[in-house]
């Protein structure tokens, strides 16, 4: 069934979010996030396809929708609305974008999914009694609590009764092993995996795939040949991954399908950690149920909070990321999420981290670095570098950067792949005050020619250095990265310099 890429195809999604409110900047990290990935892997010649979208089907929104005393269907297109519309703010470069509630693609794939699991004899109807938590639309056993209370929300959950489809989770526990184990699907970063391992050791229980559809008040998707039933949100909410590529009008034979999801060298899930157990477990169960590929990885950030409070749209503390692109710019948004983010452990927001990282990294770094460079250039090279660079100590950590920031996004770590852009930005602007362009230029202009050896020498080298660190920095901050390329030219002569990145805190 699997056939690999030869060309490196890769497919990168987000998870969809719940549309019960307006996005917050932990939407905003993990879309920037599989965005970085999916730009990387096109500036290395690969073919990419990036989806996201939202899950307008959960009983959340319309629970959201009566409190706000709106029409849950204008309700939820107005907030599925502001999450399409992050993509101009934010530079997203995604492919596709999947609304589970209209896209015409999504139910047709689901319910053949449904069927073929079914086929497999691994869906059954049972009466069950179990704790449910609304805010994560799942059940939980008294052991998942803490204190009583859902760890995820802070609430306890709702005992309810009732009449559902179970899945036989219990017969995937080998399988789901071996293929994380081996690293069929590699989890990253490696706690995750470890994490997801104890889980299902510890003993897998078959779980609901179905809710009843007079509770939903008939809101998602039917299951097939039971219409008091609706497949559980989160059940359908994951096919979004191969629905969204046709999966229901041709099954497995699809072009969208075959391409991207049967042949692709790569399937990454990019998820925050609080849903790690839908993807590597009960996702890959589904898929193995139903005899498709697997996906590769899945890429796990952990939270954002703001200010020291948990940011969600129920919590009140979200900071607006439209709002800060506003204020702020795109270049800074984005370069906080993937610089000052930790791929382990939460990480607290203030505006002033944002603007303090931005004015030393873009600003007072690479912006002053690339500004000197092109200024040294015009002055004392008449705008001309034409001499190759020689072989020294900045020449060869620019070189080295590309694979450096291969491996750190090989793992996901994207505040490691940017730490190794600043360590070279760092040495170049160093090289600029060992070197001292300006006394080797009056030294050469009195007759020196060692000086004037060094001077071009130190200028192609300069050049050079800003020209990779702007070409990998493209992923990051595309806007950015533009700006400086424009400046820098691809051959041997560059433009006068203009300020890239203003700083954002007056001095």
């Amino acid at each position: 069934m699997t056939t690999r890429s030869p060309d490196g195809r890769v497919y990168v999604t987000t998870a969809i979010p719940y549309v019960n409110g307006d996005p917050h900047l932990g939407h905003a990290l993990e879309l920037v996030q599989a965005d970085v990935l999916a730009r990387h892997a096109r500036g290395r010649g690969r073919p990419v396809r990036f989806l996201t979208g939202t899950d307008d089907n959960a009983f959340k929104n319309v629970t959201a929708a009566r409190a706000a005393g709106a029409d849950v269907r204008e309700f939820v297109d107005a907030n599925a609305a502001r999450f399409a519309g992050l993509r101009e703010p934010l530079r997203l470069s995604y492919d596709d974008f999947i609304r589970t509630g209209t896209d015409p693609r999504h139910a047709p794939g689901v319910q053949l999914l449904w069927r073929r699991i079914a086929a497999n004899g691994d869906l059954y109807r049972r009466r069950y009694e179990g704790l449910y938590c609304a805010g994560c639309e799942q059940f939980y056993t008294a052991g998942d609590l803490v204190d009583g209370a859902c760890s995820e929300h802070g609430v306890a959950p709702e005992r309810i009764s009732e009449e559902n489809w179970f899945f036989r989770l219990s017969r995937y526990t080998d399988s789901l092993l071996d293929a994380l184990e081996s690293g069929q699907v590699r989890v990253s970063p490696p706690h995750r995996r470890n994490e997801v391992l104890a889980f299902i050791r510890a003993g897998l229980s078959d779980i609901s795939v179905s809710r009843s559809a007079e509770r939903a008040g008939g809101w998602g998707i039917s299951v097939p040949g039971d219409p008091t039933q609706v497949v559980y949100v989160w059940w359908e909410a994951l096919a979004n991954y191969v629905t969204s590529l046709g999966y229901g009008s041709g099954g497995d034979d699809v072009v969208g399908f075959r391409t991207w999801w049967a042949g692709s060298a790569e399937r990454v899930h990019v998820i925050g950690k609080g849903i790690v157990r839908f993807h590597a477990v009960y996702w890959l169960a589904q898929l193995l149920s139903a005899g498709l590929p697997l996906p590769t990885a899945i890429a796990v950030h952990d939270y954002l909070s703001v200010d020291g409070a948990k940011i969600s749209k129920s919590s009140g503390g979200t900071a607006d990321p439209v709002d800060l692109v506003r204020r702020h710019g795109a270049d800074a948004v984005r370069w906080w999420l993937v610089r000052d983010v930790a791929q382990v452990g939460d990480t607290d927001f203030t505006e002033d981290r944002l603007v303090t990282r931005h004015d030393q990294d873009l600003a007072n770094g690479l912006g002053n670095l690339v500004h000197r460079t092109l200024g040294l250039v015009h002055r004392f090279g008449a705008g001309v570098t034409s001499a190759p660079p020689p072989r020294n100590r900045l020449v060869e950590a620019a070189d080295a950067l590309p694979d450096a920031v291969d491996r750190a996004l090989e793992v996901y770590d994207l505040r490691a792949a940017t730490g190794e852009l600043c360590a070279v930005v760092d040495l170049g602007n160093r090289t600029v005050e060992a070197e001292r362009p300006w006394e080797l230029a009056r030294r050469s202009a009195a007759g020196d020619a060692e000086a004037a050896g060094r001077l071009r020498a130190a200028l192609a080298t300069l050049v050079h250095a800003c020209r990779v660190v702007a070409g990998e920095l493209a992923p990051f901050v595309p806007d950015g990265a533009e700006r400086l390329s424009e400046q820098l030219g691809t051959a041997g002569t560059v433009r006068q310099p203009r300020p890239v990145f203003e700083r954002l805190r007056e001095s």
